[in-house]
């Protein structure tokens, strides 16, 4: 077979794979060959899919979720080969997806927080940080936030979504969570108030001590008593490192 040939027999064979419906098998190939290729290539997305996003799925429903997937499958094309960043893709795709493709508006929130999961726990980043004095002071020292953690913020309380709560448009509530893995290699999830995820944003964005950190959003906040907020932010701090969202304080050096 000549290359130009073989380069097309490739893009039927492909095209097929992706979409039996639309396009036809290539010449030359049986039918009960060409439906286990169909049928392992995709299982496989789905399997991934199914694993990924249990709430999505339930609330879809079956019909629903198996006609999206198949047709993320055929539309979608992926930028890695790897099998485990496959719910990325579909989650980039379903916030980018045709107009034809109709969802509820909280879904691709819902997909977003229900992947957080698989990235955080394959994230190659270890939670202890060298040199990290886990029983430094929070005020007077640099606190350090787990490495493996994401700070969220989501137009839906999607961690209250599930079969018993759909929220609507006119439901949305700005939600705020940090996500991380502890050190048991376990994700966890924390839904925090608006002055605890400020205060996570500082800390993840800036170099200033615990105690810096408060008196800047005091300020933001116009406090009149600024001792106040150190006072109650002292509280969170010690919560964080207790969860261990936070791992201690940065030594001197760093």
């Amino acid at each position: 077979m000549a290359p130009a040939d073989f380069r097309g027999y490739q893009r039927a064979f492909t095209l097929h794979v992706r979409d039996p419906r639309a396009h036809p098998r290539p010449a030359g190939v049986s039918s009960r060959r060409m439906n286990i290729y169909n049928e392992l290539m995709f299982n496989n997305v789905r399997g991934f899919l199914d694993a990924c996003f249990p709430v999505s799925r339930e609330l879809l429903g079956e019909t629903r979720w198996a006609r999206t997937a198949r047709r993320f499958f055929a539309e979608h094309r992926c930028t890695t080969p790897l099998f485990r960043q496959i719910p990325e893709e579909f989650v980039r795709w379903m916030a980018t997806r045709p107009a034809s493709v109709k969802m509820p508006d909280f879904l691709p929130h819902l997909l977003h927080y229900e992947w957080v999961e698989l990235a955080l726990d394959v994230n190659p980043k270890e939670t202890l940080v060298p040199g990290t004095d886990a029983a430094g002071d929070l005020l007077s020292g640099r606190p350090v936030l787990n490495p493996v953690s994401l700070l969220l913020e989501y137009p839906y309380a999607v961690h209250k979504i599930g079969s018993g709560y759909r929220p609507r448009p006119a439901q949305q509530e700005a939600t705020f969570i940090l996500a991380f893995r502890n050190h048991d290699d376990r994700v966890r999830f924390i839904v925090l108030n608006p002055v605890s995820a400020r205060l996570v944003a500082l800390l993840r964005d800036t170099k200033l001590t615990g105690r810096g950190a408060l008196r800047r959003m005091a300020r933001e906040m116009n406090h009149p008593d600024p001792a106040v907020v150190v006072a109650g932010g002292a509280q969170i701090l010690e919560n964080l490192r207790r969860e261990e969202a936070v791992i201690g304080t940065a030594s001197p050096r760093r």
